[in-house]
């Protein structure tokens, strides 16, 4: 089986531009469900905060494109922006099933033959093995393995889209955990299934005779097959680099920058400490590979004067030695639900539709209200 992909992410911030500025909205909303779609590929960056679905949609927008032409990519941006609010909403129970419970479910633990990218049909076999090697999977194959994986497979959602996440340079926590909630039945009012006519469909594939070769009723109630039948304990570490103690000037402020937050244009003619602050309690908690830290690190390389620290948030406040609250205010982050616990001021995402807040139990609920608002820009 072919294993090597071309596909490569740059990390320099002039390349991610050149990547805003080449989107086509037609021919992304004709073919961004095949796998060698028009499909823009900036997820990885919009995911480490390096730009904003904001950016991206005032781009489209500065374009002056007809709406329909461009609904289905601000749709799409959008349903990212709307698994952040549940996430901000709904906080560490995005960890748990949100609606309702994963029905059929036989085990807990990982399904060996998507681990191992043996699971007999072949573009998710190559799927897989691209998501070894460069960190990065089509959104079609994510939800196939999902499928596989929970539907077909029986497992429940939470192991495999850990392995999953671990893998991806774009992971996002919320969009991942609603993603796998959604194919397999808890966020959505039925499960998701794929059989193998889709998946030729969408990846050019000719294959036959798979346990996926069969009319979508006969997998709704099919058992588990033979080659989805041995599971195994996942064990994912994260690998953090060595780093000094900052070199902090106590008598400014100190922006924290993380995973989530390597926005090069955040308060730059400030005068400030910069760090980008690499938490081992928060990769214990949501681990992720050698390929993602990598990819991680190289992106802070645009941001000016940066400085990467391995260590806690409280042992930034110390540096400042002293207890007084006036200190804390020196501590400045940006708003994220994974790091609700940072200490001083938080600034404001770069939302698309800063308006539509809250918790909607569906995207096409969040979308109606975000819909007026975004029509309301194009006048």
């Amino acid at each position: 089986m072919k294993k090597s992909n071309h596909l490569h992410f740059p990390t320099t911030y002039e390349k991610v531009l050149e990547r805003v500025n080449a989107i086509d909205p037609i021919k992304y909303a004709k073919t961004r469900n095949y796998i060698n779609g028009q499909i823009t590929y900036l997820s990885p960056y919009v995911s480490r905060g390096v730009i904003s679905t904001k950016q991206v949609m005032d781009k489209i927008i500065e374009k002056q494109y007809p709406y329909p032409a461009i609904e289905k990519i601000i749709q799409e941006l959008a349903w990212r922006e709307y698994f952040q609010r549940v996430w901000q909403f709904k906080g560490s129970q995005i960890w748990e099933d949100l609606k309702q419970d994963q029905q059929k479910v036989v085990h807990h633990t990982m399904l060996e033959a998507i681990q191992q990218a043996q699971t007999g049909i072949e573009s998710i076999d190559l799927a897989i093995h691209g998501l070894y090697e460069i960190g990065y999977m089509h959104n079609h194959s994510r939800m196939y393995i999902a499928s596989i994986a929970c539907n077909i497979g029986k497992a429940y959602w939470l192991t495999p889209s850990k392995w999953m996440y671990y893998h991806l340079l774009d992971g996002d926590i919320a969009s991942n955990n609603c993603s796998w909630q959604w194919v397999s039945g808890v966020f959505s009012s039925k499960q998701y299934f794929c059989n193998q006519e889709n998946i030729n469909k969408y990846t050019f594939s000719k294959q036959q005779n798979t346990f996926l070769d069969k009319p979508y009723e006969q997998l709704i109630n099919m058992d588990i097959p033979n080659a989805l039948r041995d599971t195994t304990k996942l064990d994912l570490k994260t690998n953090l680099p060595t780093s000094n103690t900052p070199n902090i000037d106590t008598e400014i402020p100190t922006l924290i920058y993380n995973s989530y937050n390597l926005d090069p244009y955040w308060r730059k003619d400030e005068n400030v400490n910069r760090v980008l602050l690499l938490e081992p309690s928060h990769f214990n908690q949501y681990p992720v590979s050698d390929k993602v830290i990598q990819f991680i690190i190289d992106l802070s390389k645009n941001i000016e004067g940066i400085q990467i620290f391995v260590g806690e948030i409280e042992e930034i406040k110390k540096l400042y030695k002293t207890d007084n609250l006036w200190d804390d205010q020196k501590i400045i982050s940006k708003e994220h639900p994974a790091f609700t616990y940072y200490l001083g001021i938080k600034d404001q995402r770069d939302w698309m539709f800063p308006e539509v807040t809250g918790y909607y139990p569906s995207f096409f609920s969040f979308w109606k209200k975000a819909e007026r608002s975004f029509r309301k820009l194009l006048k």
